[in-house]
């Protein structure tokens, strides 16, 4: 029925996945990780730690950790002497260094602390323990006020209340063109000639 010819060579084996899809996905790239690198209890890191994924510390690490769009989770027995860089991060086990989230950081009851944490939004849960200072990004809210003030008072104090002279009258501006002379408040020539 179909024309199948030797002369064509060998066909090669079709290729059997040897993991299932789901753990072949997040090396594909244009796809969202959803993988997630763990360093077990018996692993000890010392120097710096960057990715593409999320991160689980049961183990130790030293040094520096950056992962600005992706979850860092200090698990109960995890422990981090490290200035730590993470879009989340989760504090369960021990931490030592200053820590930025860019969306938020969480100290839960079985967190430990020492060092500065600076994010938009921090959760410290009861029985948690921390030394140090917090630091809710005030610079990019600060940063946004005066812009959005700047805008918005020229705007709304010009035409809410014109300045008055001492009977009540509209005060010109020096650039604007002069009212008709039987208008209120318009001037009289001071040429010497008459009305």
């Amino acid at each position: 029925m179909f024309d199948k010819r030797k002369d064509a060579g060998p066909m090669p084996p079709t290729p059997q996945p040897s993991a299932p899809p789901a753990a072949a996905g997040p090396s594909q790239p244009g796809r969202p990780s959803s993988a997630k690198a763990t360093i077990g209890p018996t692993i000890v890191i010392d120097g710096r730690i960057s990715g593409d994924e999320d991160v689980v510390i049961s183990g130790q690490c030293e040094g520096t950790i950056s992962l600005p769009k992706h979850t860092l989770t200090i698990q109960a027995g995890g422990h981090v002497r490290a200035d730590v860089v993470a879009n989340v991060v989760q504090i369960e086990g021990q931490v030592e260094g200053d820590v930025d989230g860019v969306d938020k950081v969480v100290l839960t009851a079985t967190g430990r602390m020492e060092g500065n944490i600076k994010a938009p939004r921090v959760i410290v849960n009861d029985g948690a323990k921390f030394k140090g200072s917090i630091d809710m990004d005030p610079e990019i809210v600060d940063s946004a006020k005066p812009q959005a003030t700047a805008t918005a008072q020229p705007q709304a104090a010009a035409p809410a209340k014109p300045k008055l002279t001492g009977d009540g009258r509209p005060v010109q501006n020096p650039g604007s063109t002069p009212a008709s002379p039987g208008a209120p408040g318009a001037r009289k020539s001071q040429t010497g000639g008459s009305p």
